[in-house]
């Protein structure tokens, strides 16, 4: 008895239901990282914002410590539902358009194994980190505001993510800051993405599979990539938080990156624009350490 021979339209099927699944994947661990992101790095983030928004001198230390004394402990989860909601969203885009890319580069160059080129692997990361800033940029937007407020919520010009969101989308305002956002994701990801792939591919070189390099190691690349993002991009952060905590109307500091680069430099010198950077690269290590490292337990227990 012959072997029965798939039809096409069924192998065409098995393939479109394989890739299905395959981006399921990738987005669901993509948003069990985020989780993690945001839990181990918003108490970071509102001290960065802080930090990059104040106007004359503080140290991080300082910013805490009023943190504390005049807002409590809780303050430093402000604006936690925005992030949690979206950050999610977020890094499933960035790691589910990156995973993507390298599966199209990998089918261009005709083989699954060989590692990408260097510039392919930029090339993943950037077009995920275009990808993702038009999330970004509101979910940032809203958070930037939540957290510079420091009245009591019932008596707060914005009662929460939502209510921030409506009169954002009301004012036509919600997505200030796109292009300042995306040249900081484009190049940061693609940055990130690289790096990552390269120390991976280092331990490939010794006969260890991705799959089998230990959380450890994971989280140190995850760390090591996270710290090179912002070595690369923060000028722009620092630009871009302004934009976004500055007066909806008639901002103070201008309406283009030019404008704001200007009189925030004219304001402070070159300093302004590495304002809240300790802060950052602290939270960058542990936050993206854990970000790696949740994506890839996730895809492991996932297959």
């Amino acid at each position: 008895m012959s072997e029965e021979i798939p039809a096409p339209q069924i192998l065409d099927e098995l393939d479109r239901s394989q890739k299905f699944q395959r981006v399921f994947k990738d987005v669901l661990a993509g948003t069990f990282s985020g989780v993690a992101q945001v839990l181990v790095g918003q108490p970071f983030d509102i001290t960065k914002v802080r930090l990059q928004t104040h106007t004359g001198h503080t140290t991080a230390f300082n910013v805490v410590k009023d943190l504390i004394k005049n807002e409590g402990f809780s303050a430093f989860y402000k604006g936690t539902l925005a992030p949690l909601a979206g950050v999610g969203a977020c890094v499933s885009c960035q790691f589910g358009v990156n995973e993507a890319m390298k599966r199209y580069f990998h089918a261009r160059n005709g083989s699954k194994i060989q590692p990408l080129a260097l510039d392919q692997y930029y090339a993943c990361g950037a077009v995920s980190g275009a990808a993702n800033a038009f999330l970004a940029t509101p979910i940032e937007h809203v958070r930037i505001r939540l957290q510079l407020q420091r009245r009591a919520l019932t008596s707060s010009e914005y009662r929460g993510a939502l209510d921030c969101a409506r009169k954002l989308i009301k004012q036509g305002k919600l997505m200030r800051g796109l292009t300042a956002t995306l040249l900081r994701t484009a190049h940061g990801f693609g940055v990130y993405f690289l790096t990552y792939e390269y120390l991976c591919n280092v331990e490939a070189t010794r006969g260890i599979k991705k799959a089998d390099i230990p959380t450890w190691k994971v989280c140190g690349f995850g760390a090591i990539a996270g710290a090179l993002f912002w070595a690369m991009t923060y000028p722009v952060d620092v630009v871009k938080s302004v934009m976004q905590a500055d007066r909806l109307t008639n901002p103070q500091h201008g309406t283009t990156i030019w404008q704001v680069a200007k009189t925030l430099y004219r304001e402070g010198g070159v300093r302004v624009f590495v304002k809240g950077f300790t802060p950052t690269m602290l939270r960058a290590l542990p936050v993206n350490g854990a970000t790696f490292a949740a994506f890839e337990i996730a895809m492991r227990i996932l297959n």
